[in-house]
């Protein structure tokens, strides 16, 4: 850097030295034109002079002339005198006016040499700011070098940082990669393990089922004795009242270790499923005015939403949150299949005939699914949340959703059959009627809402100021005889209309805690009513 500022000051040294030469050479040339104005000058004095000495020769010699003999000789010296000095005249003249031009010119290159000087020093003042500047961005330079020097020892640090960064990565991909394989591992021991649990678990349900089996033929042998003719129905079930109204609470019992979501009543004997959020499915016979427990289905890896008998009472359906349903054998406990396809929680799983099953599901869509191969047949996209389903006949089904609308879907084409329902506010769960005429829905916006399926329109409205839904997939339904209708309360009360209209019990347990009502279920073939709630009970109501 010192050294290109030396070369640009020798530039500029040697362009003032080549101008100064130059305005000398001018100054020269001045010089010169005034040197010779000046001898000119002299010799002009010096012809003036001798002019005048002729001039006193001539005046002599005329005087001489006029007053000789008069030989003609004055007259032509006159005569020559007379044109010497015009002739002189003349070239004075011009002396005069070449003097005058130069004199001229004199103040011409005067004033030009006062400019020249004049932009000489402006020159030395812009050279000096110039060498002042220079002398500025030197040190800058000097600045930016130091800085750069900085910003590449901060760049190698930064660098050999990276280095050990990528290196720490690498580690850390190692032990990640060495993490996921003893997850594996892990999970597959865990796999191996329920695997194992599974097994004594079916040990222990076929020593259950062997018991279970002897006590039945004791009891029968005893009934035979005891009892002069068979009941089709059973013994307890000869004083039921299937249009009676329960009045209160016949017993309660602790169903599961969480929040129960779903009860079902078996359809051929005095057995009550239950589903709840501790990922298991417990049957509990209360047919001798106890509770007694009759097995535990288990299975499922999150909480279970729903709970549904086939027809003949020896299977049962469960629907959980782990996105899949499965079906067990009521006699033995085995579970006997699992159906995976959802990407969302499953809500709800109803048998559609003999063979197939219908599951609704929170990732909007709704599967039919093939019992002989395990599999889905079909996929139908509702484009919302389905809370509940009921099934219709073997190939009609309806479906209750988060956007407030009733759809209706029949198996054998892929579109809805018939115009969406819209109702106001979120539907939580849907029973049907023995005869299959009438709808019940149950409605976020804590009404119920009675629907005749033969016009396809809200015939009644169920409501009461005290009566407040608990929850999303709060459940209500029918009575055996379709002329009553059971729904519980946030507020642990279970209400009861008649199918008419007018309200006729509100059920209420005054030890109990309060606790929402999630699902209630109506025995086949009596009033006698259980529900479930939010504070693990399962509840018995009779009028006996």
């Amino acid at each position: 850097m010192a050294k290109m500022q030396e070369n640009w000051r020798d530039v500029i040294a040697d362009r003032l030295r080549e101008r100064n030469k130059n305005e000398l050479g001018r100054f020269a040339d001045i010089i010169h034109y005034n040197n010779r104005l000046f001898d000119t000058a002299a010799k002009l004095r010096q012809e003036n002079l001798d002019l005048k000495i002729d001039k006193k020769i001539r005046d002599s010699v005329n005087v001489t002339g006029t007053g000789g003999s008069g030989t003609g000789f004055g007259t032509d010296v006159a005569a020559i005198t007379n044109a010497q000095i015009q002739s002189l005249e003349k070239k004075v003249l011009a002396q005069q006016e070449e003097l005058t031009e130069l004199h001229k010119r004199k103040g011409e290159h005067s004033q030009m040499v006062i400019n020249l000087n004049q932009k000489l020093t402006d020159l030395q003042r812009l050279l000096i700011e110039k060498e002042r500047v220079l002398a500025e961005k030197a040190a800058l330079c000097v600045s930016l070098k130091e800085e750069l020097d900085e910003l590449k020892a901060s760049h190698v640090t930064i660098k050999d940082e990276s280095l050990a960064s990528q290196l720490r990565a690498n580690a850390a991909e190692d032990k990640l990669r060495a993490v996921q394989d003893e997850n594996t591992k892990l999970l597959n021991l865990l796999m191996e393990y329920k695997s194992r649990d599974a097994e004594i678990m079916n040990k222990e349900n076929d020593k259950f089922v062997k018991e279970k089996k002897a006590r039945i033929e004791s009891e029968l042998e005893r009934a035979i004795r005891d009892i002069p003719g068979p009941s089709s129905l059973g013994p307890d079930l000869d004083r039921f009242d299937v249009d009676g109204l329960p009045e209160g609470v016949e017993f309660k019992f602790d169903a599961h270790d969480g929040e129960v979501n779903a009860v079902r009543w078996s359809p051929i004997e005095r057995i009550v499923a239950t589903g709840g959020a501790d990922r298991k499915v417990k049957l509990w016979d209360v047919g001798k005015g106890i509770c007694e427990q009759r097995g535990v289905l288990v299975g499922s890896n999150q909480g279970i939403n729903s709970v549904e008998f086939d027809t003949t009472g020896s299977m049962i359906l469960a629907a959980s949150n782990d996105s899949a349903s499965r079906m067990w054998s009521v006699v033995d406990h085995r579970l006997r299949h699992t159906l995976t396809g959802h990407s969302g929680k499953v809500l709800a799983a109803k048998f559609l005939g003999s063979a197939f099953l219908v599951t609704g599901s929170h990732d909007r869509t709704l599967k039919i699914w093939d019992l002989k191969n395990r599999s889905c047949t079909e996929t139908k996209f509702a484009g919302s949340s389905c809370n509940d389903l009921v099934t219709t006949d073997s190939f009609s089904f309806i479906s209750g959703h988060v956007d407030k609308k009733i759809r209706f879907w029949d198996v054998r084409t892929a579109d809805c059959t018939a115009n969406d329902i819209p109702l106001q506010g979120k539907i939580t769960s849907l029973d049907l009627s023995k005869d299959g005429k009438f709808l019940l829905c149950c409605v976020r916006d804590d009404t119920i809402n009675l629907l005749d399926l033969r016009q396809n329109r809200i015939v009644r409205t169920f409501r009461n100021d005290n009566f407040k839904v608990g929850c999303d997939w709060s459940r209500v339904a029918f009575s055996p005889s379709s002329s009553r209708i059971a729904a519980g309360s946030a507020d642990g009360s279970v209400f009861i209309w008649n199918i008419n209209g007018p309200l006729e019990t509100v059920l209420k347990d005054p030890n109990g805690s309060g606790a929402a009502v999630t699902a209630v279920s109506w025995h086949p073939f009596s009033s006698t009513l259980a529900s479930v709630d939010r504070a693990k009970k399962c509840t018995i109501w009779s009028n006996a």
